[in-house]
């Protein structure tokens, strides 16, 4: 193997951790939000997450970006939050878009957190026989 091929190599492993990490910390954020009742300042957000503040906002706003309703709150009691139902509407899938899910679980390690691990096997229930 040559050495550019080598360094090439090391250079998409790492931008995979890279991007498994953002997964991981993007769906922790939503949970956070999710369950916090109140806004949470991007501050606090960053100390429970351990990154720093900037990764934070372009965290927020990646998922603003891809739809995910998340408000920002202003003043000194503010910090973003997540709108919810008192419980999820229900959601029907399609074959394909089931298994569009069960290929972006699998990438993030389908037991990478309690949630990721449950939602694999309500997907994999829902297509087997």
């Amino acid at each position: 193997m040559t050495t550019d091929r080598a360094i090439q190599l090391a250079a998409d492993s790492r931008d995979n951790h890279l991007t498994l990490r953002r997964v991981e910390r993007q769906h922790r954020l939503i949970e956070l939000l999710g369950a916090a009742g109140r806004p949470i300042p991007s501050a606090e957000l960053a100390d429970q997450l351990g990154v720093g503040l900037r990764t934070v906002e372009r965290d927020l706003a990646r998922l603003r970006e891809s739809g995910v309703p998340i408000e920002a709150a202003p003043g000194a009691r503010g910090g973003s939050r997540l709108p919810r139902l008192p419980a999820p509407l229900p959601v029907v899938f399609t074959f394909e878009e089931i298994a569009a899910l069960i290929a972006s679980l699998v990438a993030l390690g389908p037991t990478a957190t309690e949630s990721s691990a449950s939602a694999m096997r309500a997907l994999v229930r829902s297509i087997a026989p």
